[in-house]
């Protein structure tokens, strides 16, 4: 009776409510602006020296092959967090593969991961991942040189240059930096990943994978450093019929967590990032093509892919030549440094925003069928896991905006009523809200939007 109270006071009597100051946090654009182009360089520079990373490649060997490169992000990952007094846990997560089209013997797969854990709600995750291995044109050739400078060292480089900045501050929620392994193979590094996060309960809120963040020198001509791509896809996987059957009726195709997480990081790059325009593609990966977020959206979460617009198929699974005056192979030199920062920069600013947010929230649901108004339910956050929780705000736009466009700060209540606002014309959306002004994704209403509990 209580909630049903404060919703009709809010619907009837806006002004009384007071919203945080929405303005910009400094503390994101610090972090934006810690991203170091050298370090990301010297990263990527040192994994390009192992000469192939291969995931059938030696393992034995602490100059050359796969084994040497972990081993060498793990040792990484542990200077961060001696720099930190020890905020990282760091440690591999493996499975043996075989029988695959491109793993035919037993391979020990390998991932490195570090987790940074939360100070009110540590069960809460969200995951900032790069591939270790590479690759040239034979996928199954694992002696050859593979620098793999771009594809995907700068996602690797990006993911521990996101590490060396985070550590320095303490959030709510859970990061995990995650160097993933058996990608070119048929992503088996986030296959292992996403099945023990499922098996031990993580809440995942938003996987970020980032493979190629580096070339801005198209094979179509295009130079371009001020653009980056967000690939989320639609309705999940994992829908059931009877959800599908709902959502029918309901709508929320566009309206996945993995889309409205790929919203929240256009809005941020908008923000945070200088010089830099995400396009949001509607679409699992590039047409007909796959990473390591995959595996993740299979078993229902949040996942998207960050990378540069314009790739240059000449330097991507190349081996290392020249023929008619191109020269063929993913060399150092086609790595723009300061846009792989850029890129690491939005990815840190996204981990950020949203493990200082509180969780988004869950189940929300939506009614007015026949009504001149809108009304929205949610369930109250955990305030235990949540102290930093000002409220909540709802979102509304047209069905054929890409973006939200208008917004309300209803207060800290389960309930929301716009007045005169009729629900066949728009789609509607909540976002938790905290004290310092700091969002979560907005989630749509219904099993199609869920971030879950």
């Amino acid at each position: 009776m209580l909630r049903k109270y404060f919703a009709m006071a809010w619907a009837v009597s806006l002004p009384a409510l007071s919203a945080p100051a929405f303005h910009d946090d400094a503390r994101l654009h610090d972090i934006a602006s810690a991203v170091s182009a050298e370090r990301i360089e010297k990263d990527i520079t040192t994994l390009v020296g192992f000469g192939t990373r291969h995931t059938l490649s030696d393992t034995k060997s602490d100059s050359r092959g796969i084994g040497a490169a972990r081993r060498w992000i793990q040792s990484e990952f542990e200077h961060i967090s001696d720099d930190c007094g020890g905020c990282l846990e760091v440690f591999t997560v493996r499975g043996v593969i075989s029988g695959e089209p491109r793993i035919p013997d037993p391979v020990e797969v390998v991932n490195v991961i570090a987790i940074q854990r939360g100070t009110t709600d540590p069960g809460r995750y969200v995951i900032m991942s790069g591939d270790i291995d590479s690759r040239v044109s034979d996928v199954m050739d694992y002696t050859s040189d593979s620098p793999g400078a771009n594809d995907n060292a700068s996602g690797v480089a990006g993911t521990l240059e996101a590490a060396r900045v985070l550590s320095k501050y303490s959030f709510n929620g859970t990061i995990v930096y995650a160097a993933l392994s058996g990608e070119e193979q048929g992503l088996f590094g986030g296959k292992i990943l996403a099945e023990k996060a499922q098996r031990e309960g993580w809440r995942i809120k938003a996987v970020l994978n980032n493979d190629m963040i580096g070339n801005i020198e198209g094979v179509n001509g295009v130079i371009n450093n001020t653009t980056a791509r967000i690939f989320a896809e639609g309705t999940r996987v994992t829908e059931t019929s009877d959800e599908a059957r709902l959502r029918r009726f309901t709508g929320g195709e566009v309206d996945s967590p993995s889309r409205n997480l790929a919203r929240y990081i256009d809005k941020l790059a908008d923000q945070y990032i200088e010089n830099l325009d995400t396009m949001v593609i509607y679409r699992l990966d590039r047409f007909r093509r796959g990473g390591h977020h995959r595996p993740f959206n299979d078993l229902g979460y949040p996942g998207i892919r960050i990378m540069e617009t314009n790739e240059n198929y000449t330097r991507q699974h190349q081996d290392l030549r020249s023929e008619n005056g191109i020269q063929y192979g993913d060399t150092i030199d086609g790595v723009n440094m300061e846009y792989a920062a850029k890129l690491t920069g939005l990815n840190a600013v996204s981990l950020a925003a949203m493990s200082w947010a509180p969780s988004p929230p869950a189940e929300v649901t939506i009614t007015g069928a026949v009504q001149p108004s809108t009304t929205l339910n949610w369930k109250a956050a955990n305030e235990k896991q949540n102290p930093q929780l000002a409220g909540y705000k709802v979102y509304w736009r047209y069905t054929d905006a890409p973006q939200w466009q208008f917004s309300r700060f209803v207060g800290n209540v389960t309930e929301a009523i716009l007045e005169n606002t009729v629900i066949d014309n728009y789609f509607f959306g909540v976002a938790s809200v905290s004290k310092d002004g700091i969002e979560s994704p907005v989630v749509y209403p219904g099993p199609a939007g869920s971030f879950g509990d």
